[in-house]
């Protein structure tokens, strides 16, 4: 599901675009996947491009947060939690430094968009 969302974000033009695996550090999920979008109309088309995707494989989030604001939108699917953050959010918050003693999940995508 990572590789799916991640693919999907990068069809929308999303950057730097990161999963990383937090099983062993938390028990409500598995993967974080981060993108950034360049302004709230593409964080939102990057979210519902995700969200098809993701429907595919029958998966609802369980839990979304953000949208209204659009700068950093949050979808909760359990095993991964999708981060769509503008790059002011992305920079302020770091949640790859927070996260950085667990290992980053290699995608198949090209990442530098």
């Amino acid at each position: 599901m990572a590789q799916a969302a991640a693919e999907a974000a990068a069809d929308k033009l999303a950057t730097d675009i990161v999963a990383i695996d937090v099983s062993e550090q938390l028990v409500i999920t598995d993967v974080f996947l981060l993108c950034t979008g360049a302004n709230d109309r593409q964080v939102r088309a990057i979210v519902d491009a995700i969200e098809e995707r993701l429907l595919t494989f029958k998966a609802k989030p369980l839990r979304r947060e953000g949208e209204k604001e659009g700068h950093w939108v949050l979808l909760d699917y359990g095993d991964i939690v999708v981060h769509v953050q503008m790059a002011e959010e992305r920079v302020h918050y770091a949640l790859e430094r927070l996260w950085k003693d667990c290992p980053e999940i290699a995608l198949d995508i090209d990442t530098e968009r």
